[in-house]
């Protein structure tokens, strides 16, 4: 199982590990926080959530359709359900909170609100671009430990929690703030603190490409189908995925730390 904050971020930070699941069967549940919509609309946000099942099509070397079931969680909060049609092993879910911007602020299409601003206590709630049920920090934190449970991870990945000193700073302020409500929501549930990793987003240009051959050509093809659909990104070819400005470096780049290299103290 894996939880993040915007739709690509799994298929730049996490892969090739993601993809390396997929390939060996694994059931793959991945869960993400906001809508993604970078305060351009819901038909900008659709568009990256159809790039993203698309990605996943690629990693399981299948077309087929996806289909979605509305589930409410404990808390409140209603997580749409995507599953393949001829897989019920893999879900994608979304929970469409609003994108926090590149300033941690939010947009104001959105109401200027933004997963750090719920953490920091800044914000009471937010409410998903979808116009479902407003969310709490406690709440979005419960639903997110409800999903580990029901899911029975035997691996749980999500991004660096801002409260890391080392790897959080540089990082997208939606990335640190998934990583610190994973963590809350995992130590909430008593899930096993061995079983977690954090995967390096941004700040991984920092450290040296370790990405390559097949594995690098299999990650690029998936995000290049994702791409497709995000006029943001907008590479059509791997060779300009490559090329493109930052995105070439993540893709060429994956690091995942422990819960003792992150908070050696606890």
């Amino acid at each position: 199982m894996s939880v993040w904050a915007h739709y690509d971020d799994d298929l730049l930070f996490m892969n090739p590990q993601l993809q390396e699941a997929m390939t060996a069967g694994d059931c793959v549940r991945t869960v993400f926080l906001t809508g993604a919509d970078a305060g351009r609309g819901w038909g900008y946000a659709q568009g990256r959530e159809l790039g993203i099942l698309r990605a996943y099509n690629t990693m399981r070397g299948q077309t087929g359709f996806w289909s979605e079931k509305k589930v409410t969680l404990l808390a409140g909060m209603v997580a749409s359900q995507w599953s393949p049609q001829d897989d019920p092993d893999i879900t994608v879910t979304f929970l469409r909170l609003p994108d926090g911007n590149l300033t941690g602020h939010g947009f104001p299409s959105t109401g200027n609100v933004s997963l750090p601003a719920l953490v920091s206590g800044a914000i009471a709630t937010m409410t998903p671009t979808d116009g479902g049920p407003p969310a709490s920090l406690a709440g979005l934190v419960a639903s997110v430990g409800e999903l580990i449970t029901a899911y029975g991870a035997d691996r749980l990945f999500t991004e660096v929690p801002a409260e890391s000193a080392e790897w959080a700073p540089g990082d997208h302020p939606d990335h640190s703030a998934t990583g610190t409500i994973t963590r809350a929501a995992w130590r909430g549930v008593s899930y096993p603190p061995d079983l977690v990793r954090y995967v390096v987003g941004y700040p991984s240009l920092n450290l040296g490409p370790n990405v390559g051959g097949d594995a690098l050509a299999r990650k690029v093809a998936a995000f290049r189908v994702y791409a497709a659909e995000d006029p943001v990104v907008g590479c059509v070819t791997d060779a300009a995925c490559l090329a493109k400005p930052r995105y070439g470096g993540w893709l060429e780049r994956h690091y995942a730390k422990t819960e003792p290299e992150l908070f050696p103290n606890g």
